[in-house]
């Protein structure tokens, strides 16, 4: 039941972003990259950018502190090409019609999914959902949101997915001009 709430949740925020908002994101678009410090690791095909990391591609920033960018391949231009980017600390990626924020986050950009773990915001215009974990299909717009998550560790160890979160949220209601509610009497 809470996954289907989740769902329902995720789908009446997206419902309501503009149809504009709803257009495709063009993953095959340059991501653009600055940082603090890199360090190519060619051997492994991943760069590690740390300090102040922001990816740009197309109309969608994500930042964080840390980001290992993962690479395959090479195309006829002899460029490497990105299919992966892992982000930690302070993670948010953004959009013209909503921000996300969370701890950790996952961009596989062959599947053109963002996975985002740990204390989860959404905020689309005045509507916020928090859960455990997101996950933002950039083909469709579709985000799910659920109560699961990362947890600290514990004995776990780190990275265990945890059981029995849940989502929570808020949704703005448009002003109907006349409430029909009658106002609080004022206190004497």
């Amino acid at each position: 039941m809470t996954r289907f709430f989740a769902f329902a949740v995720a789908a009446l925020m997206l419902a309501a972003a503009p149809a504009a908002a709803q257009t495709r994101h063009n993953s095959s678009a340059p991501i653009d990259f600055a940082s603090d410090h890199i360090e190519l690791q060619d051997r492994a095909n991943r760069v590690l950018l740390t300090g102040n990391v922001r990816i740009t591609q197309a109309e969608m920033t994500l930042t964080a502190a840390r980001m290992t960018v993962t690479y395959t391949g090479q195309i006829a231009n002899g460029s490497p090409q990105v299919s992966r980017l892992d982000a930690s600390g302070g993670v948010t990626v953004s959009r013209p019609d909503q921000t996300a924020r969370s701890q950790y986050a996952v961009y596989d950009l062959n599947r053109r999914v963002i996975t985002m773990v740990g204390g989860v915001t959404l905020r689309q215009g005045a509507n916020n959902v928090s859960g455990g974990r997101l996950s933002i299909n950039l083909d469709t717009g579709r985000a799910t949101i659920d109560g699961s998550g990362v947890s600290g560790g514990g004995g776990s160890g780190p990275g265990v997915q945890s059981q029995g979160g849940r989502v929570t949220g808020r949704f703005s209601v448009p002003d109907r001009g006349g409430s029909s509610a009658p106002a609080p009497a004022p206190k004497q």
